[in-house]
């Protein structure tokens, strides 16, 4: 359902949308007049919005008042705060996160060889003047 909901919010117009009916219900008609849209545009983003339970309608007339379902948004806000936790703890124990790095690692000869291989290109900076690019540190 979260992802239904992040969907629908992701298109600046429903959001729009959401955000005009926080301050109050308004028909289909006078969402289209506040948009200068047409209202079956407007009844296209509203179904979107509908599904995802965002918004309600008490008939599908264009005269019935759209109303913005707030609940729908502490169901968001506690996903988004189970998620957060969730990241919080994982990174509370740093060995936890390094683990899975560590095991898929390559074995120290290889890394010493990357290692000195990158220690042998030097980038210098030019100085102002000279016409000195990249060269490395064998003189190349």
């Amino acid at each position: 359902m979260a992802s239904q909901i992040f969907e629908a919010l992701a298109n600046p117009i429903r959001c729009d949308l959401v955000e005009r009916l926080r301050e109050s219900d308004a028909t289909v008609g006078e969402l289209a007049k506040w948009y200068k849209a047409d209202v079956q545009a407007v009844c296209e983003h509203l179904k979107v919005l509908e599904q995802a339970g965002l918004v309600s309608r008490s008939g599908e007339a264009h005269r019935s008042p759209v109303h913005l379902n707030a609940e729908v948004f502490d169901l968001m806000t506690e996903w988004i705060e189970r998620f957060r936790r969730q990241v919080e703890r994982r990174y509370q124990d740093p060995e936890a996160v390094l683990a899975p790095m560590k095991d898929t690692a390559t074995d120290d000869s290889t890394n010493d060889i990357l290692v000195r291989k990158v220690d042998l290109t030097v980038r210098a900076r030019p100085s102002k003047g000279s016409g000195d690019r990249t060269r490395d540190a064998e003189g190349s």
